[in-house]
């Protein structure tokens, strides 16, 4: 659908249907995320889909165990990130709802640390409207992700953010995700 033009009447309710998109950011005290709030917030009569994507905290990564990951945000950054985001993929994609939410603080393994929801008239528009909102939120938008191991941490760098800076590939740095900024620390 991107660049084709709307006719006046579907503009208007797409351009009001933006403003009922939902975008949150929670710190710790706010616990897990409401999947079914967000997943209830995109229900639309004239969906005949809704897509989601659920991130969560793996137990292990390259055969380390993880404890939790801990997330830190430029707040008032992130937030508008997250909502031009949804704005591109309204432009991209034949939308009826959007509902992003993201936590920060400490997510334990196995829980939600970010959701996406969108519903469509058609599933291909609801299915790539997710993945194009996930792609974006870990190439740009301002969330910082450390991995707590029971051995340690790291401050990770999202593949997507690496590809879109055309930053050195992890091999080519070191072997860390962050060459030089990262600096694992074992337990005492």
């Amino acid at each position: 659908m991107a660049g084709d033009e709307l006719p006046e009447a579907e503009a208007e309710v797409d351009e009001a249907a933006a403003g009922e998109d939902l975008v949150e950011i929670l710190d710790e005290a706010s616990g897990r995320l409401d999947i079914a709030r967000y997943v209830d917030h995109v229900r639309d009569l004239s969906a005949g889909a809704i897509a989601t994507f659920e991130g969560t905290t793996r137990d292990h990564f390259e055969g380390r165990r993880v404890v939790e990951l801990r997330y830190e945000a430029y707040e008032a950054m992130a937030r508008r990130r997250l909502a031009a985001i949804l704005r591109e993929a309204r432009a991209a994609y034949s939308l009826r709802r959007l509902a992003v939410a993201h936590r920060l603080g400490t997510v334990p393994a196995g829980e939600a640390s970010v959701f996406v929801a969108a519903s469509a008239v058609h599933r291909a528009d609801a299915m790539e409207a997710c993945r194009y909102v996930i792609d974006e939120i870990k190439a740009s938008v301002p969330i910082w992700k450390k991995e707590v191991y029971d051995d340690g941490e790291v401050w990770k760098e999202n593949r997507e953010f690496l590809d879109r800076t055309g930053a050195a590939a992890p091999a080519a740095i070191g072997g860390g995700c962050c060459g030089s900024k990262v600096r694992v620390q074992g337990s005492s």
